[in-house]
């Protein structure tokens, strides 16, 4: 049986009160940092093989897997200013992000399909992301991008499962059997959420796209994040006038190309 379909370590559930709820939950979810430490030498090896590449990462996924990799997609391009190289595909499609398709992830082809409307070449990289590591969808479509010459890897929570076999850099986190038997939405998702994290951000600060700790490439779409921009600008640059660093901001639009014109005119 795989680990995360077995039994819970806690029992009678509906007997315990909210108190004891919470923090039979807390401690549960206090294993998961652990598992997933265990796998950063697995996470390096993905990592390292994508910046190589050098090409787009594509996120597959089925439920709550392929929900957490449509999210942190959907954060590059805010937080890092590129769209398009993080994809997440969904088995179901944008539907299955509010409402549950399950039944979506159990075709193969059709995992296939979807990542081949996005044109993908070697260059690119997919990551296929199951807890269980035995969805239908999330296999097909890593058979295909192997197929393609594409690097594969996958984020899964169970060891020796068929997509850490299939994927040619999988990411095994075993984080046990969950709180409620089977809910893979509580530690495996936390754990896939964390390595998810792991890979993106470590990604792009390789890439240059953060300077110092700073997110120089941000999309400038609120107020709080214009209030930053212009603070880190008065940093970068010594710029002692809020105003000025916000007009600069504005005017550029980004962190990184106000402190460059600045640095220019120097």
């Amino acid at each position: 049986m795989n680990t995360t379909e077995q039994d819970s370590h806690f029992t009678d559930l509906e007997k315990m009160s909210a108190r004891q709820l919470l923090e039979s939950i807390n401690s549960e979810d206090n294993t998961v940092p652990r598992a997933v430490g265990y796998s950063i030498p697995a996470i390096e090896k993905l990592v390292s093989g994508i910046v190589e590449r050098g090409g787009r990462i594509f996120y597959v996924g089925a439920g709550t897997s392929g929900r957490l990799g449509v999210l942190d997609a959907s954060e590059i391009l805010p937080t890092f200013g590129l769209d398009g190289k993080f994809i997440g595909i969904m088995a179901g499609g944008d539907g299955a992000l509010r409402n549950g398709i399950e039944e979506a992830e159990d075709n193969p082809q059709l995992g296939a399909e979807d990542l081949l409307a996005y044109n993908p070449v070697p260059a690119d990289t997919l990551i296929g992301i199951s807890a269980s590591g035995g969805a239908p969808y999330v296999l097909g479509a890593v058979r295909k991008a192997r197929e393609i010459g594409m690097l594969t890897g996958c984020i899964c929570c169970n060891e020796g499962c068929p997509l850490a076999t299939e994927a040619e850099y999988p990411v095994v986190a075993v984080v046990g059997p969950e709180f409620v038997t089977g809910s893979t939405r509580m530690k495996a998702g936390t754990a896939t959420k964390l390595i998810l994290n792991m890979i993106s951000t470590s990604v792009m600060i390789l890439t240059g796209h953060v300077q110092g700790n700073k997110m120089v490439d941000m999309q400038l779409t609120n107020t709080k994040l214009v209030d930053r921009g212009t603070r880190m600008i008065m940093e970068k640059t010594g710029i002692d006038d809020y105003g000025k660093a916000k007009t600069l901001l504005l005017e550029k639009g980004s962190v990184r190309a106000a402190v460059n014109a600045y640095m220019e005119e120097k």
